[in-house]
Formats: structure tokens, C-alpha cells, sequence
């Protein structure tokens, strides 16, 4: 008997020029956030973390949408299973609540290019991600509460995003924000054409990525540590890293090389404080 055929992966990577683009890979479900794809971006960022040829991370989606949440038809599945229920609910959001946090965790800035909806859990994934650039057509919402089902953790996210009037104005009424309006409240980054999306979001990629990996790295750590602090706190942090970030060769480098109107001369290292 012929072997049956190998379903596709739930989650593509693709590498080059030193960005991972990730692409969510079940269209059919619009991209859902299963068991198996939340599984599958633990996976990926773990490895992620760990990979210093990567400076910067797109996350995308296939098909017709970034991510519409929660696969609504496995948790249904699940509440009627008699050996699930309760304990298996918290785990999920456990799971969930874990991914949407490795994201600001990696050291490297993650990008989310979202077109057609990010929707519920798919909302909170693109506002996990550091910077958004989306399509003038893409669409983002927190609509639980439309089936019933209040949007308590993709609040988090959006709530650390945007106004919280606005984000509690989406969680009661699970109206959508357009792409204009997603970027005038500070979810979205930059907007372009379902066209020119991918073009667009790799531009910024390769901007970022041209910087000094390090001080990339150590400033979006040091942005979200600083996040939430007392002023006092904020500054004593932020200072100690400047410290740090100024004392590197590379950063000698950098500041010679602008006083000197010539571009800097960063060597491919993993250490920017070596001699």
C-alpha cells in the first residue's frame, strides 16, 4: 500500500540575510492557534533564543488571514471529552500565555506582518510582537465576547499596546479597528498594500537588521524590563545599560565612525565588549 501523504508543516521557517520568517501555516483554519501550532511556535522560538545568525523575526500568516485565535472547534471538542474539561482549559491558556511571552523574551525584535484579521488570541499575537506592520486591509479585533467568551488574555497584550479606553472599547463590543485606525492608537507600526506587505515588512526587517545586533538586542531587553517601573527605577535601569552598551568596542567604533562622516566598521562577532 502507498504510504500516506506527509500533512504539511504547521509552521514554516524561512532564513535569510540573518531574518527568520515564520509563517503560520493552516489557512484552511485561518491560521487558529491549536494545541499543535502553539506547540509548534514554543518549538521555534526556543530555538530562536538560541540562534545568534538571527537578528530579526517576521511572524505571517498563510492564506487568507494572520491568525483568527483559538481553534474554537478543538476547544469545543474539548469541553465535551469526559477526560478533559477544567484541567485541560487551564493548561491551554497556560500554553498560550507562555508562547505570547517567549515573544518580547527573545532577543531578537519580532515583527508581525498581518493581513485579512488577527482576531481574539490572533490580535494578541500580533500585539506580543514588537513592531506590526500591516496590510490597509487587514482588520484587528477582540470579538469573543460576540460567542460568549470574554477576550481576559488577549487583553493583556492589548491592554500593554494601546489606550486602555480604546482596548476596552474592542473588549465590550468586539467591534474591529481598521488597519488606519489600529496604527492611530499605536497597535500597528507602519501600514502599505496587501501588495506590497511582504516587500514593506522586510524593509523594516533589513533596516533593523543592519544595526548593531548587540545593542539591538540589549535595548529591546532593556525597553521591556523598564516597562511598568517607577520613574526612579526606569532611569537607574536604563542607565546601568547605556553603562554597559557604552564601554563596548563596537559602540567606540560606532561613535568614531559618525564624528568621522564614514560608515562604522562592525565586525561579524558575538561579543561587541572584546579587544
Amino acid at each position: 500500500m502507498p504510504n500516506p501523504p506527509v500533512p504539511p508543516a504547521l509552521l514554516l521557517r524561512n532564513d535569510a540575510g540573518g531574518i527568520a520568517t515564520l509563517t503560520l501555516n493552516a489557512p484552511a483554519s485561518l491560521n487558529a492557534l491549536s494545541d499543535a501550532m502553539l506547540a509548534a511556535l514554543a518549538a521555534e522560538f526556543a530555538a530562536l533564543a538560541a540562534d545568534r545568525r538571527v537578528r530579526v523575526v517576521i511572524l505571517q500568516g498563510a492564506g487568507r488571514a494572520f491568525c483568527a485565535g483559538h481553534d474554537l472547534r478543538e476547544m469545543q471538542a474539548a469541553r465535551s471529552a469526559p477526560d478533559k474539561g477544567a484541567a485541560y482549559f487551564a493548561g491551554l491558556f497556560a500554553r498560550c500565555s507562555a508562547v505570547m511571552q517567549a515573544i518580547p523574551a527573545l532577543p531578537q525584535p519580532v515583527i508581525a506582518s498581518v493581513h485579512g484579521i488577527a482576531t481574539a488570541a490572533g490580535c494578541q499575537l500580533a500585539a506580543s510582537c514588537d513592531l506590526v506592520v500591516a496590510a490597509d486591509s487587514a482588520r484587528f479585533g477582540v470579538n469573543g465576547v460576540n460567542i460568549g467568551l470574554f477576550c481576559s488574555t488577549p487583553m493583556v497584550a492589548l491592554t500593554r499596546k494601546i489606550p486602555p479606553a480604546t482596548a476596552f472599547e474592542m473588549l465590550m463590543t468586539g467591534e474591529f479597528l481598521t488597519a488606519a485606525r489600529a496604527r492611530e492608537v499605536g497597535l500597528v507600526n507602519r501600514t502599505a498594500s496587501e501588495a506590497t506587505l511582504t516587500e514593506e515588512t522586510l524593509a523594516l526587517a533589513r533596516l533593523i537588521a543592519g544595526k548593531l545586533t548587540a545593542a539591538v538586542q540589549i535595548g529591546k531587553r532593556a525597553f521591556h524590563d523598564q516597562l511598568g517601573l517607577p520613574l526612579t527605577e526606569a532611569y537607574a535601569l536604563t542607565g546601568a545599560v547605556m553603562q554597559q552598551n557604552m564601554l563596548w568596542r563596537d559602540t567606540e567604533e560606532g561613535i568614531a565612525a559618525f564624528l568621522e562622516k564614514r560608515p562604522p566598521d562592525w565586525p561579524d562577532c558575538d561579543d561587541p565588549t572584546k579587544t
